[in-house]
């Protein structure tokens, strides 16, 4: 991915939070800057508001529990962060 002011990863993991508008001023306008400015963000980020939209009318507004969701927001982020491994010297 191209180089930004934000790191790709650190935008992935935090795309959950923009759909689903639980993130402040400050961060939306950081991811929004990033989607605007990255093509491969840009359509991730469109698939997973697909996803969403979908989800949302098949499950017509139920809602899972609080532990559930938070269980699931910590997992989204550990699958979406991406790590680099320096190779050893």
């Amino acid at each position: 991915m191209d180089e930004h002011d934000v790191d790709c990863s650190a935008v992935m993991a935090d795309v959950y939070l923009l759909l689903d508008n639980e993130c402040d001023d400050a961060v939306r306008s950081r991811l929004q800057s990033h989607l605007d400015e990255c093509g491969p963000c840009l359509e991730h980020f469109g698939m997973e508001e697909k996803i969403k939209r979908l989800l949302s009318r098949k499950c017509a507004g139920e809602r899972a529990p609080e532990h559930l969701r938070e269980r699931l927001s910590i997992e989204l982020r550990r699958q979406v962060t991406i790590r680099r491994v320096t190779p050893p010297q």
